[in-house]
């Protein structure tokens, strides 16, 4: 029997240096001709674009499978192409085996855990602003550190190394996969973090404390306690997500409110408003763009023909944009609600972080509009992510500002001069 041909096919590489310069664009178009298109890039996968699309396939994890499997290659399954990375649980795991570990994960990501981190989020903010604050020009990009350290101090690891991990995880999905960059994260940077955290782990079994990771080494699942191997690839998980997302969503919203003075002025006049505008902010600058599946069977799908193996890429940041979900769509309101937005994913499989990554996200965004209220961006100075097929952002964003002074007694970093 002749196989049925993969219809209709687009031009679209969410890696190319051309959809890094528009990629807004680049989405606008497939949801307006082709929602679920096939793209021959990468060794071929369906583009799912518009919301409807994203929304089935992201809640139907029978036909679309999140674990590892040889279709498209070795390595992390969720990406496209795929990396590197150590097997990541519970995100590489379909029912019913991602609901137990999903369970452990959940129990230090809940809303409860997370106030219990208020304090800690606000001491790295404060203590970030810090460095800068004195100077009156500086890298405002450098605030986005702030997500890395959190995540390497909850975990019990050696916050003042956060960069190490900014440099091994988020270049895997920052920098482009054939590029310099890529290869150092790749063949140096990963194989560090993955013997320093192992090392953390033995440390954490022999002398257990309060941190995250002691709290995976106490947790059951299915009546068993974890491995070092299975709570290395959530800790790795973690840290992946912890060192990038944060820091894409809040890059692109402070340029945002440099370039829309009046609602920055708006949010100045009252911070109770910066819960809202986070919530647009995750919409339309979806740090997370795409994840990917892999189709477990042939079957019908928003009218083409899916064929067990192919891989297909989910696009929560064209589906925040779909028009027929959200009113002008492309216009910034931080006032909108309800705000149904895709980015933290949909279905089980729904960022785990959520919570965590708001908190964050809202004391660096409150806290540079009360210390740098009037800090002016040089636009032309901005150097964003090369690649933003995965996450979209800003390395960065020389900016100047009236002086102000530090809060915090001493540096958060013992070498922080």
């Amino acid at each position: 029997m002749t196989e049925q041909p993969r219809c209709p096919i687009v031009h679209f590489d969410h890696h190319s240096a051309e959809h890094a310069a528009n990629h807004v664009d680049a989405y606008r178009e497939l949801r307006q001709e082709c929602p679920v298109a096939w793209t021959d890039a990468h060794g071929g996968f369906w583009v799912l674009s518009d919301y409807p699309s994203v929304f089935e396939a992201s809640r139907d994890d029978d036909l679309f499978s999140s674990a590892r499997s040889e279709h498209g290659g070795e390595g992390l399954a969720i990406i496209i192409p795929k990396a590197p990375t150590a097997f990541h649980i519970p995100i590489e795991l379909d029912p019913p085996k991602f609901r137990s570990y999903r369970k452990a994960v959940n129990a230090v990501t809940s809303p409860a855990a997370v106030r219990r981190l208020t304090d800690v989020i606000d001491r790295f903010v404060t203590g970030f602003i810090d460095e800068i604050i004195e100077t009156g020009e500086a890298d405002l990009a450098f605030v986005a550190g702030v997500p890395a350290a959190v995540t390497v101090d909850w975990l019990g690891l050696d916050a003042s190394e956060y960069k190490r991990y900014v440099d091994a995880m988020h270049t895997l999905v920052s920098a482009r996969p054939d590029s310099a960059e890529y290869a150092h994260a790749r063949d140096v940077a990963v194989p560090w973090v993955e013997k320093t955290v192992r090392a953390h782990i033995a440390a954490r079994r022999e002398h257990p404390t309060d941190d995250a990771t002691s709290a995976f080494l106490a947790a059951e699942v299915d009546g068993r306690k974890m491995t070092d191997d299975e709570i290395y690839s959530i800790l790795e998980l973690l840290i992946s997500g912890g060192v990038g997302t944060t820091a894409s969503l809040v890059t692109q919203a402070l340029v945002w409110l440099y370039r829309n003075p009046g609602e920055r002025e708006r949010l100045i006049d009252d911070p109770s408003m910066i819960d809202v505008a986070v919530e647009e902010f995750l919409r339309v600058f979806s740090p997370t763009q795409a994840l990917a599946r892999t189709v477990t069977r042939d079957a019908e799908f928003q009218g083409v023909h899916l064929r067990a193996g192919d891989r297909a890429l989910m696009s929560w940041a064209s589906a925040n944009r779909d028009p027929r979900q959200f009113d002008d769509p492309d216009e910034v309101d931080i006032t909108r609600w309800p705000n149904k937005h895709m980015a933290f994913g949909l279905g089980i499989h729904r960022c785990a972080g959520s919570h965590l990554g708001r908190a964050m996200a809202r004391a660096m965004i409150g806290q540079v509009l009360e210390r740098m209220p009037d800090y002016v961006v040089d636009v032309d100075g901005i150097v964003r992510y090369p690649d933003q097929g995965t996450n979209a952002g800003y390395h960065s964003i020389p900016c100047s500002f009236t002086p102000g002074e530090r809060r915090l007694a001493s540096p958060l970093f013992p070498s922080t001069p």
